[in-house]
């Protein structure tokens, strides 16, 4: 029984070498599990093997999410227009509306959040936030900045970043140039995302020679931002990443 024991240890030590090789880990895990077996083994096991494999379940978990939605991107769309129609509430209502818009289908998300403030959700910040992302991407500013001045009013400190972005968009879509400036320059100083560096390059690429030094500065923040990304970091990005390379071509 103690040669078995022993046996074990070596395996389970072994296992985690093979993981730290393959894993690409310090090679100074390779010490500590040969010298110290069962001790180096657990530790490994709970400092690196575990987390690994909540990350790579992750992984799995948004590669599956992705390739649904290449291969049926109205999957969303479709399951809630059946719980709609089976149980019409407003939150199945707005369940639709959010499905509809992060399918792309702009018009039809406007108009269904307009269908939500008709009823009691008519002050609701989190519809009306949606409804200015609707009437944003479909190309209606002006519907797009009512709501966002009735947020910005009702609620100053609501999705404050993100508001931001959404009327200096709006602002630039009602040639307000001046003051979609101002706004994504208030944005740049409050907030400093990517995304905020990004929407601002959009505005000025789409200005012409008049802002080039402005996309020329942008550019460089931007480099400087991305360098420290990770693989995760730039998936997050991804949607305001195809807008900036549009922009570009």
């Amino acid at each position: 029984m103690p040669f078995l024991g022993i046996g074990l240890h070596i395996l389970l030590a072994l296992f985690c070498a093979v993981h730290a090789v393959r894993s690409g880990q310090p090679l100074y895990w390779l010490l500590i599990l040969f010298m110290f077996p069962l001790l180096g083994s657990v530790v490994y096991f709970i400092a690196i093997y575990l987390p690994d494999s909540r990350n790579l379940q992750r992984g799995a978990q948004r590669a599956v999410s992705v390739a649904t939605k290449v291969i049926d991107p109205m999957r969303e769309v479709r399951l809630a227009r059946e719980l709609l129609d089976a149980t019409p509430t407003a939150q199945n209502q707005m369940r639709l509306a959010s499905a509809l818009l992060a399918a792309g289908q702009a018009q039809e998300a406007a108009e269904v959040y307009a269908a939500c403030l008709q009823g009691p959700f008519a002050s609701d910040l989190e519809v009306r936030f949606g409804a200015a992302q609707a009437y944003t991407d479909c190309q209606q500013p002006s519907q797009a900045l009512s709501h966002l001045d009735f947020i910005r009013q009702t609620n100053p400190s609501f999705r404050q970043d993100q508001i931001s972005l959404l009327r200096a968009r709006a602002l630039a879509g009602t040639n307000q140039h001046a003051l979609a400036k101002a706004e994504y320059e208030s944005a740049i100083q409050r907030f400093g995302s990517f995304e905020a560096y990004a929407e601002y390059c959009i505005w000025a690429l789409g200005q012409g020679a008049s802002e080039a030094a402005t996309v020329q500065s942008l550019d460089l923040e931007m480099t400087r931002i991305t360098k420290q990304w990770t693989r995760a970091t730039r998936e997050m990005n991804e949607t305001v990443l195809k807008r900036l390379a549009a922009a570009r071509s």
